[in-house]
This record gives structure tokens, sequence and C-alpha cells, in this order.
């Protein structure tokens, strides 16, 4: 797969908001982004909080800025926190740095795009994100 249809993108994103209901999650905002950053698919739960589309994006937005799943931002947050203030400055205040965001890659691992989750527990925004890309047939990055 050379490309996220907005299919699979859908797809990611039902498969993401039932791990969260079957986990009895608070209500879940979640972004597919493409490869190149942009927005593919968007969907926040009834009872959502405001900000969660910022957070989902940004979660998946810094995730595709390093090339890294957002564990590997927020671990970097703590190790080295001028980098990723600097990383946040130049990326506009997009770049959100805690886990629930994660790259998607094909079987051959070619980057497919990103994927945001927030609403529960960072822990369980990713345990949601990686959900919804395996059931896709797709392979989740978090770190």
């Amino acid at each position: 797969m050379a490309e996220l249809t907005l299919a699979v993108a859908n797809s990611i994103i039902a498969a993401a908001l039932e791990a969260g209901a079957q986990a009895g999650l608070k209500p879940l905002t979640v972004a597919v982004l493409d490869a190149g950053g942009h927005l593919k698919a968007f969907q926040k739960q009834d009872g959502a909080s405001i900000l969660r589309y910022e957070i989902a994006f940004g979660k998946a937005y810094g995730s595709l800025a390093v090339g890294m799943g957002s564990r590997w931002l927020d671990k970097n947050a703590k190790e080295r926190p001028h980098f990723i203030q600097g990383l946040t400055a130049v990326s506009g205040g997009r770049i959100v740095a805690v886990p629930g965001g994660a790259l998607i890659r094909d079987a051959a691992g070619a980057l497919l795009g990103a994927v945001g989750v927030t609403g529960d527990t960072s822990d369980n925004d990713e345990i949601c994100a990686v959900a919804g890309i395996k059931a896709a047939g797709l392979v989740a990055q978090v770190d």
C-alpha cells in the first residue's frame, strides 16, 4: 500500500473508538494524518472536551515530525526538554509530546501516516491508536 486511503483511515478510527468502548474509556478523539501531515480523517466522540482535535492532531503530527511515535517524544521531553521546546516552537506549537500518537506503516515498512488519539490517559490513548492501526492490517510504531 503506497497511500493511506480515506476508507483505511476511517477503519482505523472505527477500530480505535471500538477499543476505547470495549475498555470503558472516556470519550475519545482520533485524528488520522497522511504521510505529508495532512488531515485524512477525524472523529470526536460525544462528550469529548474542547481542544481534543488539537491534541489528537498534535500527537499524530509530532510523530510524523520526528519519524517516531509520540512515546519517543514524551521520553525526550523528560531527557532533553530544550530539544522538545525547540521542536514545538519551530512547528508553530503543533506538536504534543505525550503518548497517544503512532506512525502507520505498511507491511514493508513504508510510512503511510500517523494516528493521534486523546481523551483518556496517554497510555490508554496509545493502546487505542495501536488497536486501530492493527485492525486495518497495518503496523504501528509508537517509539
